[in-house]
């Protein structure tokens, strides 16, 4: 009886700790400044909150510890840039210029073992972003973002 609780202990030390969690929830996404297309190019609604959600998790599971919960309220997006309309078409240009930086407006509870370490509600932008910003170099969507909310987790959470 002693032999197999041994065991089951260490299996249990083999495991590890859970890795960290992010949870991400949209406070009325259809009001949110610029998340989608409104003239008929670029990512609809459901598609950008799909791509943030992914880039979110992605950020926690890389500067989070093991074991912490991270729950993320976004409160605005505005996306960088501007769309602009075509000429003669249906379809947009998204024209970004170092006057419409992206800019994301969140809240959020980081917690370990149930109990919180930090919450805060926090505008990010950063109006150097095409200086500083790998992100024109890099593909895929809703890459100034991307870096934006790399460099928060950076910052926010050094440690992990």
């Amino acid at each position: 009886m002693r032999r197999a609780a041994l065991v089951l202990a260490l299996l249990a030390g083999l495991t590890g700790p859970a890795a960290a969690q992010v949870s991400v929830r949209y406070v009325a996404p259809e009001r949110f400044t610029d998340a989608e297309n409104r003239i008929g190019s670029g990512l609809p609604l459901r598609l950008t909150l799909a791509e943030m959600t992914r880039i979110l998790q992605d950020l926690g599971r890389r500067h989070l510890r093991p074991g912490e919960t991270l729950d993320l309220a976004i409160l605005d997006i505005d996306l960088a840039g501007i769309e602009q309309p075509g000429f003669g078409t249906a379809q947009a240009l998204r024209v970004v210029r170092d006057s419409s930086p992206p800019r994301i407006r969140l809240a959020y509870t980081l917690r370990r073992g149930g109990r919180p370490l930090a919450q805060g509600e926090e505008t990010l932008t950063d109006i150097n972003f095409l200086l500083t910003g790998n992100a024109r170099f890099s593909g895929g969507p809703l890459a100034y973002e991307r870096d934006l909310l790399r460099d928060w987790f950076r910052r926010r959470f050094p440690t992990g």
